[in-house]
């Protein structure tokens, strides 16, 4: 079976302070988008793929090579494949994943790295998973702040549960997948939840109010940010209204009410992601926000109204 992971935004983001174990407790409320979709095929190891003639016609030939499952292996010297190459593949140590990815960009990280080969082994460590072929294709933008590598992670142990039946709920597989990523939990719901603690702490929030309202992501190009630098810059602090009760107000207000604390520090070193914020708002948003630590924006606008970019 093929899933198409989504992508996320962020309304608000209040960093709230530093925890004693290094992470920063935060509030945000997650909204998933469907503008940006990865694609993804996990089939049992001797099953037929679906997918792979199509990657290989569309993104060529690759090099093969055995690579360790341990994580942080770097891409072995004189190998084929590696940063630039569109499609890249490789098998664990073990012989129990072999995990193909393909983006036009260029994949420039180790494929058994990615957390699609986390998320089974992550299983694997409890369920020993018989041999498995994982299939993505990365089409949501990388470093963007839009979540699409935790998606990616959610959907996959969700179809690894769902192909060896492993009887899990979702709040047992989103506790998986909080061990892989602070939002990737958020993706096993698919619908609004507000998050706290590092994120993976979840509530439904609904909101209705945005059914008025159509969603549009910028993504800049070449700018990606670093999540680490972006908290480096940020002094942690309560907000005066908490997020909940900015979310309650109409959506009308939340220009000057609704915040994303990574804006100041990110803006000041990527000034353009403000001209880009700006922008926004001049052809007709309602609401323009940096999505979690950038670079994407996004903004909300109403629907039949939206404006042009």
């Amino acid at each position: 079976m093929t899933v198409y992971p989504c992508v996320k935004v962020n309304l608000g983001l209040n960093v709230l302070r530093k925890r004693s174990d290094g992470y920063h407790d935060l509030e945000t409320l997650f909204v998933p988008s469907g503008e940006y979709r990865d694609v993804l095929e996990i089939i049992a190891g001797d099953d037929w793929s679906r997918t792979s003639a199509s990657l290989f016609a569309r993104y060529g030939a690759f090099s093969f090579s055995e690579l360790s499952s341990s994580p942080s292996v770097p891409f072995p010297s004189g190998q084929e494949y590696g940063p630039g190459k569109p499609l890249v593949q490789a098998i664990s140590e073990d012989g129990k994943l072999m995990i193909t990815i393909a983006r036009k960009e260029g994949v420039d990280w180790n494929p058994l790295d990615d957390l699609c080969a986390r998320a089974y082994f992550l299983l694997d460590k409890d369920f020993d998973l018989p041999p498995v072929k994982i299939y993505l294709e990365k089409l949501s933008p990388v470093g963007a702040g839009l979540g699409g590598g935790s998606a990616d992670a959610a959907f996959a142990i969700r179809e690894i549960a769902r192909l060896f039946d492993l009887g899990l709920d979702d709040a047992a597989m989103a506790g998986y997948a909080a061990r892989l990523g602070s939002d990737c939990a958020f993706f096993i719901y698919g619908r609004p939840m507000f998050g706290e603690g590092r994120g993976e702490m979840l509530s439904d929030f609904p909101m209705p109010c945005l059914d008025g309202f159509e969603l549009k992501i910028v993504v800049p190009d070449g700018i990606s940010v670093s999540t680490a630098d972006a908290y480096r810059g940020i002094s942690p602090c309560i907000p005066e209204i908490p997020l909940r009760k900015v979310l309650m107000h109409p959506v009308s207000e939340w220009k000057d009410l609704l915040v994303n604390d990574f804006e100041t520090t990110v803006f000041a070193k990527y000034p353009v992601l403000a001209s880009i914020k700006q922008s926004l708002y001049d052809t007709g948003a309602v609401y323009a926000s940096m999505s979690g630590s950038g670079s994407a924006l996004f903004a909300l606008y109403e629907k039949f109204k939206k404006g042009k970019i």
